[in-house]
């Protein structure tokens, strides 16, 4: 391991994590999809090599940013913001449709689809964290500190809302969380929060007064699975039969599991790969499985803010904050949508679930924490060597 390790510079713990999910990610994958294979036709072996092919490009993807000069994560951040708003627009108006929802583009060609958001998730963290740093000194000024820096939440967030509410709302939430480790002023920050919440009832409001416009067609959607969340005993069975299947899966996970392979209730839950992922895992791998996957998220988000601690650079402290937080959040919300403690939502598993453009997005987040700890690595050598020539100096 140590020596293939040397060609990985950073974090070394933070590789083994990454590296161990994104190879367990092929076994599940390939246990958990005969659901996919009943509702779409194929094999599991074709969409393991699907799944396969996301994992390497992912894993390139994440070796190529690591070894990038960190200098130029901060320097591409406005770029990247202002693509991201561009991938977003072309996907409200051409998106492809899966599940009702048009969230996705698909590449030409090769037939593979990429989910816009995805994109844009860690564009605007990494752009939100050049902003906290740039406009650090003038938060105390609505027009100079505060717009600037919330402006590019709200366009995001309000891009994302028509198709994907609980992207949105995790990525506002994030977002806020940002702002409150930049140190923006309290008051600024529940007043900011109040006028967003107001912008969604308004959004709403209009939705439903003029319903032909179509103007959240998920609507109907979101209400029903709250509704179904609020009021379980009221809810359709068959529409709530996913959720419930989740539950009676863990349930019958036990302590040590079913088996990899064996689980049954994965065949009745028809996000078994990705929303549900979690239930299935702790189907197939039992109680102490899953504590041991809580543990290494854990300890991923631990390095993560290890390295934003170390750093002397603010923006990249922002930028490692933000993404440990956004994959600890999404890893949580899988888990509390398949223990029935959340509304269903379409948040799947970092490195694990099955989704290309979900893989490789966290690995290139993966990457720019990387960068930031390779570059930890290369001031603490040219330090060392420093230090060592003026000790033989004099």
């Amino acid at each position: 391991m140590k020596e293939y390790l040397k060609y990985l510079k950073g974090d070394p713990v933070i590789w083994i994590i990454t590296i161990l999910l994104m190879g367990f990610s092929l076994v599940t994958v390939y246990s958990f999809v005969p659901i996919l294979v009943k509702i779409e036709g194929g094999s599991p072996i074709q969409y393991l090599g699907k799944h396969l092919l996301y994992v390497v490009i992912a894993f390139f993807t994440m070796f190529f940013i690591h070894r990038t000069d960190s200098k130029y994560i901060g320097q591409l951040a406005k770029f990247s913001y202002y693509v991201a708003i561009l991938i977003l627009l072309f996907t409200m108006f051409f998106g492809t449709q899966v599940n009702d929802a048009g969230r996705w583009i698909k590449i030409p060609f090769i037939g593979l689809t990429f989910q816009s958001s995805d994109f844009a998730k860690l564009a605007l963290i990494v752009y939100l964290s050049r902003l906290l740093v740039k406009k650090k000194e003038k938060f105390n000024d609505w027009k100079e500190g505060v717009l600037p820096v919330v402006l590019p939440i709200i366009v995001i967030c309000f891009l994302i809302l028509k198709d994907n509410f609980s992207t949105a709302a995790m990525l506002f939430m994030l977002s806020f969380a940002m702002l409150f480790i930049g140190r923006m002023p309290y008051g600024k920050l529940f007043t900011m929060m109040g006028a967003g919440i107001g912008l969604v009832v308004l959004v709403i409001s209009l939705h439903k007064a003029a319903p032909q416009l179509n103007i959240l067609p998920r609507y109907d959607t979101w209400v029903s699975r709250y509704n179904s969340k609020v009021d379980e005993s009221s809810a359709d069975i068959l529409k709530n039969a996913q959720a419930n299947n989740a539950k009676l899966a863990i349930h019958n996970g036990s302590i040590l599991g079913q088996g990899v392979g064996d689980g049954k209730l994965k065949e009745f839950i028809p996000e078994a790969y990705a929303d549900f992922y979690y239930s299935s895992f702790v189907e197939e791998f039992g109680l102490m499985s899953a504590i041991f996957l809580i543990l290494m998220y854990m300890i991923l988000l631990l390095r993560i803010i290890r390295i934003a601690l170390k750093t002397d650079d603010l923006f990249q402290t922002y930028v490692c904050m933000g993404i440990g937080i956004h994959l600890l959040t999404q890893a949580s919300i899988n888990m509390l949508v398949c223990t029935g403690i959340f509304p269903v939502t379409g948040q799947n598993m970092p490195f694990l679930a099955m989704g290309g453009s979900a893989l490789i997005m966290a690995c290139a987040s993966i990457g720019i924490v990387q960068s930031f700890a390779y570059n930890l690595q290369k001031r603490k050598i040219e330090l060392s060597e420093t230090n060592f020539q003026a000790a033989n100096a004099s």
